[in-house]
């Protein structure tokens, strides 16, 4: 497993002078990586994917609500260029490590995953006050899920920590002993946090700080736009968009992805290089009134939706994490430009920059809040949450129950019922699956740089 980088900011939860538990400081790990010219391509040995892997994203309630996940999907899919890489979600509402524990062996072996993510502790905690009892209980079942895990063949797990309870939300007014309510929660939560991280350090699998990536950009968040504007949902633990998006976050960093989309070197006098692997140029013009690339990518920058200040969309917690920085990189360098600033359009947008930050390289999914792959990125969105919602009604209305059957095991009728249905099934789930990679199209792009006078 590669390196983590140095902790660089840390979240606290505030908790009352006289009360029995102390404060709990979180980190989380932020990349502080120069834009460089060209971006190499996805090293499978890098990273926790390989070509072809099949990737399980596990959970309760928070992952059924298919919003982490299916930002992971479409990150996966249209972003990460991993070649012939498949997603199937197997969240399940009200579930603890324990439930997933006993359906492992039977719910896994419909999709035989080689890669999988685990997020389980919120209701793990029972909604209590720590006491060592609940950590001991957490630990045999999440021991249980990585067991089972490594006998149907998965080679990379990695076990998330629970998320984090709203600090406005979750049962407002309402102590847990002498603590406010979420803060008694949240120090439960971070403790099963580090149950998790030492099982993954154990085993010698990846480690995803969601609870720490939520701590941080909740109280950050909520410092800028107010207390008002919940991040982990307004029943104070299910998340809406924005927090999901910190979720999905956390996930893709402990996958080891890089993070860079691509590049694009425009030098003003001798006309623009051809960027690395996932784009091409088309065509391309430069002369006294700028320069002009048309583009054809396969590879996409990630597109948010939703405004600046609601938490109903992706968008408004965007400046609260590093987001873009870890995981979106689609960088533009200007070189040759005699003029002090230059104006830069990307389809229909456009913005001013000054000749030492276009030196520099500007990362294009940052800058400019409309791109040229948001009508792409929302139709594979729609598609693959369409996939996702199949799934859901897949394993928890028929595959599970499957070996719930009177005496299935010694009637040859019924299992070969079972087997015949499962393979409709999973038929249905390939027809929806394809239907996601029609979804990934090559786009289309033009970027202009005209010098400004």
């Amino acid at each position: 497993m590669p390196a983590s980088r140095p902790f660089s900011r840390t979240a606290a939860f505030a908790l009352p002078a006289a009360g029995p538990l102390r404060v709990w400081r979180r980190s989380i790990a932020l990349v502080a990586g120069a834009f460089v010219a060209v971006l190499p391509a996805v090293s499978p040995a890098q990273v926790g994917l390989a070509p072809g892997s099949r990737v399980a994203i596990i959970g309760d309630s928070i992952t059924e609500q298919k919003l982490y996940i299916k930002y992971m999907e479409c990150y996966l899919l249209a972003c990460a260029g991993v070649p012939d890489l498949h997603v199937m979600q197997f969240g399940w509402s009200g579930e603890t490590a324990g439930g997933f524990a006993h359906r492992a062996e039977n719910d896994l072996a419909v999709f035989q995953p080689t890669v999988a993510t685990l997020c389980y502790g919120m209701n793990d905690g029972g909604y209590q006050p720590w006491r060592d009892e609940i950590g001991a209980s957490y630990e045999k079942n999440m021991r249980a899920v990585l067991d089972r895990l490594e006998a149907a063949g998965v080679k990379t797990v990695v076990v998330g920590s629970p998320g984090a309870v709203d600090t406005d939300f979750f049962r407002p007014g309402q102590t847990m002993g002498d603590a406010p309510a979420h803060a008694a929660y949240n120090d439960t939560l971070a403790h099963l946090r580090d149950v998790d991280r030492r099982l993954a350090s154990e085993k010698g699998q990846r480690f995803a700080d969601v609870h720490a990536a939520m701590a941080d950009a909740m109280q950050r968040a909520k410092q800028t736009l107010g207390a008002q504007y919940d991040v982990c949902g307004r029943d104070g633990f299910h998340p809406g968009p924005n927090g999901q998006l910190l979720m999905a976050y956390a996930f893709l960093k402990a996958l080891g992805l890089d993070g860079g989309i691509g590049a694009i070197v425009v030098d003003m006098k001798a006309g623009a290089r051809q960027p690395g692997p996932g784009h091409r140029i088309v065509r391309e013009s430069h002369g006294e009134g700028g320069a002009s690339v048309d583009l054809e990518s396969t590879r996409w920058p990630f597109c948010f939706n939703g405004d600046a200040q609601g938490s109903g969309g992706t968008r408004s917690i965007v400046p609260f994490v590093d987001f873009n920085q870890d995981l979106n990189r689609l960088v533009l360098t200007v070189t040759g430009l005699d003029a002090a600033r230059a104006k830069v359009t990307w389809g229909e947008e456009s913005r001013e920059f000054p000749r030492d930050r276009l030196a520099a390289g500007v990362n294009l999914a940052a800058e400019f809040p409309r791109t040229p792959f948001d009508a792409p990125f929302a139709a594979l969105d729609t598609a693959v949450a369409q996939k996702q919602g199949f799934e859901t009604v897949m394993v928890k209305q028929f595959i599970t129950n499957f070996r719930l059957f009177p005496d299935a095991a010694g009637d040859a009728e019924v299992r070969q019922a079972a087997a015949t249905l499962t393979r409709k099934l999973a038929e249905r789930r390939a027809t929806l699956d394809a239907g996601v990679r029609q979804r990934l199209v090559p786009v289309a792009h033009t970027l202009r740089v005209e010098p400004l006078p």
